[in-house]
């Protein structure tokens, strides 16, 4: 899934809201400075004034774009834009005050101090969260991994282009020259990983979130490259030039100082990752709570059964083949990882996914465990720190991921799930790995919140009816 870009004010709520409070308090402290140390919303028209002061903010923010990039713009352009907004609210004040002839009711020297008090104090505010906020963006440029793939004649401008965007929270991981074979060499810093025969197994094998391809013609070859590209579920990005439109699911937008094609499986806002995240946290604690529980109850059972540890951490390959260390209540005998080559031979799976019937690594009450899915919630914890969620798709084991095709890498393009599509579609039933692939792709491709919900309801209905481990 790729988190498509928002409007400049939405993008910066926080700096809306802060300058809210800003200004509340320019006007309880110019009412306080004029009138005395009293509470001044006692009064109904100087309520209702407060009230509208935060109206006008909105409409001036809408009007004048006042946070349009606010977190590059230096301390001078800062204060500028400050004086700027509020004067812009002092004035649409005075304007209201005319029309609605209520000029008799209210101090002009306390709406005067509220211009001077909020120029300084709103300053400061922004210039002192502008630096958190610089602060977070380059802690979290790591969450999003950039490949550049360009001609060898403009390759230097693209690159020195995004280093002065000092503010964009995503790196450059690498580079691949289109008509040259330059890998191991470096450019303004930034080092060349592949190179056109090669491209498709670097992204296969590395961590790589999207593509940004800045070239100045187009050939059928670069349309097959774009189209691998989207099936292993990376989102790419075009630097808008003269491409063939024969490429769906596309939006024009901004991506560092570059307008670009942006191509992907899906697209979705941050207001929908952030309720999923919301959803996710609050599915966690529950989760977590009942993981308490369960400890009590099971951990001395699956001791007395099989000595060894509680619980079962193994790698696994999240969101777009990023590694991370799941975590199960032990189900198996201690050396079960060892003894799984002994029955590859019996596995019923067809492709690069393991699963027997019958496993005899799987201990007594691990059997319980796995039919009620018991033995699934200490991964509320790795949904609480971010390495999955409630819904996705199931994470392969790193040797499943190694053997995967390129097409496979579709099923990462979204953050694993414990629950999904495939587990709710007759789980036990399905054996055919390209059919789990089919179901984890309409799943990222047709993903929105009703589906999510959707899925958790009929996992309860699946778990409740005990068709099997979900």
């Amino acid at each position: 899934m790729y988190r498509q870009e928002k409007s400049s004010w939405l993008k910066h709520f926080d700096f809306m809201i802060l300058d809210m409070l800003c200004l509340e308090f320019a006007f309880l402290s110019a009412c306080m400075i004029r009138n005395g140390f009293g509470w001044p919303f006692h009064n109904d028209d100087y309520a209702k004034f407060g009230i509208v002061i935060l109206l006008l903010h909105v409409c001036v923010v809408f009007f004048l774009d006042s946070y349009k990039d606010i977190v590059k713009r230096g301390y001078l352009i800062e204060i500028k834009s400050v004086v700027k907004h509020n004067t812009a609210v002092l004035l649409s004040s005075f304007v209201y005050l005319f029309a609605t002839k209520q000029t008799a009711i209210y101090s002009r020297i306390i709406i005067s101090l509220m211009w001077v008090i909020g120029c300084c104090v709103m300053a400061a505010a922004r210039l002192v969260w502008k630096r958190v906020v610089r602060t977070r963006i380059r802690k979290r440029k790591e969450e999003r991994t950039v490949l550049v793939i360009s001609d060898s004649h403009n390759i230097e401008h693209v690159i020195e282009t995004f280093q002065m965007q000092r503010f964009e929270n995503f790196i450059i991981s690498g580079i691949m020259i289109y008509d040259q074979d330059l890998i191991g060499k470096d450019i303004k810093s930034v080092p060349v990983v592949a190179s056109k025969d090669t491209i498709l197994k670097y992204i296969k094998h590395n961590v790589i979130d999207e593509v940004f391809l800045s070239l100045q013609g187009g050939d059928s070859y670069i349309e097959l490259m774009i189209n691998h590209f989207i099936n292993m579920g990376v989102t790419v990005h075009i630097e808008l030039s003269p491409l063939g439109t024969n490429i769906g699911n596309r939006v024009i937008e901004c991506f560092g100082s570059f307008t670009v094609l942006s191509i992907g499986t899906t697209f979705v806002s941050d207001w929908q990752l952030m309720v999923k995240r919301i959803m996710d946290i609050a599915g966690a604690l529950v989760g977590l709570v009942l993981t308490g529980i369960l400890f009590i109850i099971f951990s001395p059972v699956i001791y007395l059964q099989s000595p060894g540890p509680i619980f079962f951490s193994q790698k696994r390959v999240g969101r777009n083949g990023r590694v991370f260390k799941l975590h199960k209540f032990r189900s198996m005998c201690p050396d079960a990882e060892e003894r799984k080559q002994e029955l590859m031979a019996q596995n019923k799976m067809n492709g690069q996914m393991f699963k027997v019937d019958d496993d005899p690594r799987i201990i007594p009450i691990g059997r319980f465990m796995r039919r009620t899915s018991l033995d699934e919630f200490p991964q509320f914890w790795n949904v609480l720190k971010g390495d999955m969620s409630l819904v996705g798709t199931r994470p392969p084991t790193v040797d499943e991921y190694e053997q995967y095709e390129l097409h496979h890498k579709m099923r990462l393009a979204a953050k694993p799930g414990i629950t999904g599509m495939w587990q709710v579609s007759g789980r036990s039933d399905i054996v055919d790995f390209e059919e789990v692939l089919a179901l984890d792709t309409k799943y990222i491709s047709e993903w929105n919140l009703g589906l999510d919900i959707k899925i958790l309801w009929k996992t309860f209905r699946v778990l409740a009816k005990r068709n099997g481990a979900v």
